[in-house]
């Protein structure tokens, strides 16, 4: 009919396998998407990990110096903000077919259900239902592009990975090979310093909040998975390595790096933190002093300076994609506890497992309710006694002008396991202390998958910890197309 895709709309398609690019092919559809500019630009996570490639830098520059909404439609699972890309504040989960409608009509405002999507080639007006196809056109197109030999060609040199997949071939051992030099997969130091005994639980005195964030703070906030922006703590490291700017990949693919991963954490180019308010992006206050600076950097500052860390947040924190890395990336980052309304499930039991306290605000009282600010410091009093499933206990805030608040709390270790892993600050640590005492029980089967291969070491040694993963990642692929 004519119909064109907007030229300031960026296109690409990423189907879910070489298998759905094939069907495509043999459904006479590829080509019509490349005249639309619907180009396989990869397959599996690629767009929703950020990797569908950049804006033209007009584009870039008009959305950063106008501070305009960008906006995606994906026919993806995973659309947090900035998330596809830094620059696209708002994304929307759509049929393919819906996203190609609104990248012919360039723009979210039109009610496609009513209005005209387009003007055809005949200088009419086209509607939806002028080019969305009948369900027999779908069948057709199903029934003649499926068939078992697709499957069987694709997949026969399933483990073939090429030369390039040949010459990474190394040696075999029993245990990884750590390369420090390497800004993909460092050995972690989750067992650094580690006792062979947990010792006492002890009161947290002097903790400063990090961020003061608001409800329905997501695992992607927490720790992003998009394209790693410059001007980033992560960027700056990569740049100090050595690697260029079109060589940085995403934070998904270095995650296995802590140095990258904990430099990701709270460095989501939209989060809002009341300690900074009016700013976006990850930035907090150093106090006393007040001097604003990137998360990164002043927790390090407080880590130098031997001050604990908390997050205070609104309801819902940790929700979204259950990632591992927004429970250690806050671990290593030295938050000994986060105060929220409430938690997501997976998120709670995340933190609980690498040895972080979730404590929780009883109805009514909110950040806002205390008047926070970030100036404050927080003490965790009578800890040993009140811990316990589910425990009350009580957070003396102390206010720079000596004033003092006294703020119940609900201690949200939900079951004695969780009290137990905290008590001996995660679960690899516990895992670790029951198996060189020789009282390894069940943590390592169900705890978590990866520990299985990690306390593999003769006794008395450390073993070599695995880099933790977003756990989704495997589904993902699988569900995207």
């Amino acid at each position: 009919m004519g119909l064109k895709t907007q030229p300031w709309v960026k296109t690409s398609l990423v189907p879910g396998s070489h298998v759905t690019a094939a069907v495509l092919e043999k459904a006479g559809l590829q080509s019509p998407l490349d005249t639309l500019g619907f180009h396989v630009a990869g397959f599996g996570c690629t767009t929703c990990n950020g990797g569908s490639g950049p804006l033209p830098e007009p584009l870039v520059e008009a959305i950063e110096r106008e501070k305009l909404v960008g906006t995606a439609v994906l026919s993806g699972n995973r659309n947090f903000e900035g998330r596809i890309h830094p620059n696209v504040r708002a994304a929307y989960l759509g049929s393919p077919a819906l996203v190609i409608v609104y990248a012919l009509t360039g723009t979210l405002t039109v009610d496609v259900t009513r209005e005209p999507i387009g003007v055809g080639a005949s200088g009419k007006p086209v509607y939806l239902r002028d080019i969305w196809p009948s369900a027999l056109e779908i069948a057709q197109a199903v029934e003649g592009a499926y068939e078992p030999e697709i499957f069987r060609d694709n997949y026969a040199d399933l483990f073939d990975g090429g030369e390039a997949w040949d010459a990474l071939a190394g040696e075999r051992g029993e245990r990884f090979a750590w390369q420090d030099a390497s800004t993909y997969v460092r050995r972690p130091p989750y067992f650094q310093n580690l006792s062979r005994e947990a010792t006492p639980v002890q009161d947290i005195k002097g903790m400063r909040p990090l961020v003061i964030l608001g409800d329905s703070v997501t695992t992607d906030h927490i720790s992003p998975s998009g394209a790693i922006s410059l001007g980033t703590p992560a960027a700056d490291f990569l740049l100090a390595k050595g690697i260029e700017k079109r060589d940085f990949n995403n934070y998904t693919t270095r995650r296995g790096n802590h140095d990258v991963a904990v430099r990701a954490t709270f460095a989501n180019i939209r989060l809002r933190n009341r300690i900074v308010p009016g700013v976006e992006g990850g930035v907090t206050k150093l106090m006393p002093e007040g001097t604003q600076m990137r998360i990164y950097e002043a927790a390090t500052e407080y880590l130098q300076r031997n001050v604990p860390l908390a997050i205070i947040a609104g309801k819902n924190y940790g929700c979204g994609s259950s990632r591992d890395w927004a429970a250690k990336g806050v671990a290593l980052l030295g938050v000994k506890a986060v105060i929220a309304e409430s938690f997501e499930r997976i998120h709670r039991t995340n933190l609980v497992g690498m040895g972080v306290l979730p404590l929780q605000f009883e109805a009514g009282t909110t950040a806002e309710s205390l008047g926070l600010d970030g100036s404050e410091t927080i003490d965790i009093l009578s800890l040993a006694d009140r811990l316990d499933v589910s425990g009350r206990i009580e957070a003396i805030v102390r206010r720079v002008d000596g004033t003092t608040n006294t703020v119940p709390l609900t201690i949200r270790l939900d079951t004695g396991e969780d009290v137990e892993y905290w008590r001996h600050g995660g679960i690899l640590p516990l895992v670790w202390r029951e198996y060189v005492s020789g009282k390894s029980e069940d943590h390592v089967s169900h705890s978590a998958g990866c520990i299985q291969s990690e306390v593999g070491g003769p006794q008395h040694e450390l073993p070599d910890a695995m880099p933790g993963s977003d756990m989704p990642s495997a589904t993902q692929g699988a569900t995207l197309g």
